[in-house]
């Protein structure tokens, strides 16, 4: 009796379903999966209906506490070539997550290796694989084997890698090591890392992803450190980098597709004591959308800066830390003021994304192509629109504002805390404050915070006690508050995705008086608040309450606006 067998039976899959599966995917292993990822069956009813005819029972793996004490005398080679786990001992019987009951010859073979009566139960193979990853690390099968042939690679590289014929090289191109390597990459895409740091230290290899923000370590297994120079000489060399050189800095690229997805990879490369530090920048394409509206704008902030962006003429600037969205959100407006009869024109270091209609030009220092000398030339396009990825110095600033004093709005960065020290900022470069005045007519501060999890959030009671003193109690209206738990969904995180928050500073005639006289940040935050304009804080408060995020999350990512009333 196998799966196919049993599901038509029990109705869960239709005929003309089962011959769409097997079409493409032949073997009956993989039906359940294939099913699934097309939208025919549960896997978790599947299984059920499975088990109850076989005489199986099954195991959500989610709701159960594993005993890792099981590993150390278990078959590693069960775990990673058939896709069985052990979950527990009691009274001389090991109980084993398997997700094919009609596979027995392992179970045998884990009889005989424990010396233990096998009670198996039903579990699906993607969350047999979860546990996996998660107790034995990532890679752990390939360490453990390090057999893999190269055509079962999920990764296709875009561009020809360049080789020697030293000993590093051929160590980086051996099977086991790019199926490694591959292995990494993959688990970051699907675990949606922006980052992927492979550190290393006194006690080896250690690899973190920074998922929403947050860096997480991975677990690997130990062995992994014994193949620490070829994992990081397999990565230059994807990055087209020279792996000899070890004592300076590098910085590469990386192009792969997974899944027809098309993925850039930026690498650097940073000689650290212990060894090289990579930090791997991961650029999705096919997973993100530049979509004004869906940024996380309050409304009313969202409509005046619709309206800003379409200005004649004019500085607008986004604020904040690296990795707070800035440029997330200059895309977006871009994106939405992007018409045929717009010439837009960016200077960018590096070319994040490729816009279409847009005309992008990659800044390169060494050959004197910096963001001064490239708005200089832009200008001779006539654009309407200009983009220079960040203001860095006075030459910049004052090639920005002569852009602007001449008919063409330009966007463009800072590294600031907050939108009124923009001002300040551009004046202690040496720009002369009435220029600031009058050609800055906007700043938008933000930052990231990490989104609730819609799947497990769980609403509480806030009390005066466990909320911080500027809480705004008047605001909260009975609603309740939405916190943290962690489920499969969310990866026990709790959290999954991320939204902005956002402080707009339009320059008022009252603004624009105090920057053309060099008046502090506080003067001119406190001119803007009195308009009407919120704060960081007061919109992390806003989400917060509205249920988006949690409180922890504002905490972390603004400071309180009691230290600005305190100080004024």
């Amino acid at each position: 009796m196998q799966f196919a067998e049993i599901l038509l039976r029990r109705g869960l899959l239709k005929p003309h379903q089962l011959e769409q599966v097997q079409a493409s995917h032949g073997d009956d292993r993989n039906l359940l999966e294939a099913a699934s990822d097309l939208g025919f069956l549960n896997p978790a009813e599947a299984l059920q209906a499975i088990g109850e005819e076989v005489g199986v029972d099954y195991l959500d793996l989610n709701s159960v506490e594993v005993d890792l004490s099981l590993l150390k005398q278990f078959p590693l080679r069960l775990i990673h070539r058939v896709g069985l786990f052990p979950i527990s001992r009691e009274n001389g019987q090991i109980t084993v997550a398997t997700s094919d009951p009609f596979d027995l010859y392992p179970l045998d073979e884990v009889g005989a290796a424990t010396g233990l009566s096998v009670h198996p139960v039903l579990a699906e193979r993607k969350e047999i694989g979860k546990l996996i990853k998660r107790h034995l690390g990532v890679g752990s099968e390939t360490v453990d084997s390090l057999i893999a042939a190269a055509d079962d690679d999920e990764i296709e590289l875009l561009d020809e890698i360049q080789l020697d014929n030293s000993e590093l090289s051929e160590m980086a191109q051996e099977a086991g090591v790019v199926k490694l390597v591959n292995e990494i990459l993959l688990e970051a895409i699907e675990s949606r890392a922006s980052d992927v740091h492979v550190e290393s230290q006194s006690e080896g290899l250690v690899v973190r992803y920074r998922v929403d923000g947050i860096l997480h370590t991975q677990p690997m297994p130990p062995e992994i450190h014994r193949f620490e120079a070829a994992i990081v000489s397999r990565l230059k060399i994807m990055a087209r980098l020279n792996i000899a050189e070890k004592r300076l800095p590098q910085d590469g690229r990386i192009k792969i597709r997974v899944s027809g997805r098309e993925i850039d990879i930026r690498v650097s490369v940073i000689p650290m004591i212990h060894g090289e530090g990579l930090v791997m920048r991961i650029l999705d394409k096919g997973n993100l959308s530049f979509d004004l509206r869906k940024l996380g704008m309050a409304g009313e902030v969202y409509d005046v800066f619709h309206d800003l962006i379409r200005l004649p003429h004019g500085i607008i600037l986004v604020t904040g830390p690296t990795g707070s969205g800035k440029t997330t959100t200059l895309y977006s407006s871009l994106l939405e003021i992007n018409t045929p009869d717009n010439k837009i024109i960016t200077t960018e270091d590096p070319v994040e994304y490729q816009l279409a209609g847009i005309n992008q030009i990659q800044v390169h220092s060494k050959i004197g192509l910096t963001f001064a000398a490239s708005l200089r030339s832009i200008l001779r396009h006539d654009p309407d629109v200009v983009l220079v990825g960040e203001i860095r110095d006075l030459e910049t600033a004052e090639n920005a504002i002569q852009a602007a004093l001449t008919g063409h709005l330009v966007f463009s960065t800072l590294h600031t805390n907050d939108a009124a020290s923009a001002y300040a900022r551009l004046i202690d470069m040496g720009v002369e404050p009435f220029l600031v005045a009058s050609t800055v007519e906007a700043v938008m501060a933000q930052r990231l915070v990490r989104r609730l999890c819609p799947n497990c959030k769980e609403p509480f009671e806030p009390t005066e006690a466990s909320m911080p003193r500027d809480f705004p109690w008047d605001k909260l209206n009975g609603r309740p508050m939405y916190r943290q738990v962690g489920c499969r969904e969310c990866r026990g995180l709790g959290y999954s995705g991320r939204l902005g928050i956002y402080e707009l500073m339009v320059t008022t005639e009252k603004v624009q008086a105090l920057a053309h006289d060099r008046a502090s940040t506080w003067d001119i935050q406190r001119a803007a608040l009195k308009d009407g304009m919120d704060t960081l804080r007061t919109d992390g408060w806003r989400k917060a309450m509205d249920g988006h995020t949690s409180v922890d999350e504002v905490l972390r990512v603004t400071k309180s606006d009691r230290v600005f009333e305190d100080r004024v």
